[in-house]
């Protein structure tokens, strides 16, 4: 999606999602909010965000885990093979989406000379993966649909989390992209673009969760594509 966002009013979207009710969160999304609340503060930073996507590529992990097992098992069952071999598709797809999100936060950083602590930084975040880690694959193991819904509603917040972050940096839209690893996510010429369209392909990765685990009708449409 990111090589069509060109043409995509990018602003627009994002009004419509800091207008659009989050989804109503279970009480397992809620603890791992407030986990990353508690670490990292209530304000949205870069090294938030980018917790965020460390730890983003790890359900698609877990289901592509869970899936290769399931058709090890059913493979004479063709309707189940062809489902399973659709999410991990889409579950290695969205995962190198994340990485390119990782990326461009990084770049932004140094940009920004954002300046870190070492230990807190690396130490953190790979606690926080190995939790999050065991959590997916026992999710996964036992409920895949319970795991889609989870996933849903972590891109849920990301993508209001992105979106916010860019409402509270305004000055982003008056910073050009000049990075030649972030000209490669996107060409996107401010740096408040390339955030709209991160939170956008959350919106997009939140959309095709939804649609795993059943509930369509709460998918979040597009505005700016409407006829």
């Amino acid at each position: 999606m990111t090589g069509e966002r060109v043409k995509i009013d990018l602003k627009a979207e994002q009004a419509a999602a800091l207008s659009r009710p989050r989804l109503s969160y279970t009480n397992l999304a809620k603890m791992l909010f407030w986990g990353m609340d508690l670490l990292y503060g209530k304000k949205t930073t870069l090294q938030k965000v980018r917790l965020l996507e460390i730890l983003a590529r790890i359900p698609y992990q877990a289901w592509e885990n869970r899936q290769y097992v399931l058709m090890n098992r059913r493979y004479g069952d063709y309707q189940e093979v062809d489902r399973a071999d659709e999410v991990i598709r889409y579950g290695r797809a969205a995962q190198d989406n994340e990485f390119w999100h990782l990326r461009v936060i990084q770049e932004k950083m140094k940009e920004d000379g954002v300046t870190e602590n070492v230990v807190w930084e690396r130490a953190i975040p790979w606690i926080a993966c190995l939790k999050y880690r065991l959590f997916s694959r026992i999710l996964a193991t036992i409920n895949i649909q319970r795991a889609f819904l989870m996933n849903a509603e972590f891109e849920d917040h990301a993508e209001h989390a992105y979106m916010e972050f860019v409402q509270e940096h305004s000055e982003w839209d008056n910073q050009k992209v000049t990075n030649p690893v972030v000209r490669q996510y996107g060409p996107f010429e401010t740096w408040g673009d390339v955030f709209r369209s991160i939170g956008l392909d959350e919106r997009d990765h939140m959309n095709e969760s939804l649609k795993l685990c059943g509930l369509p009708e709460k998918v979040a449409p597009y505005v700016s594509l409407r006829a």
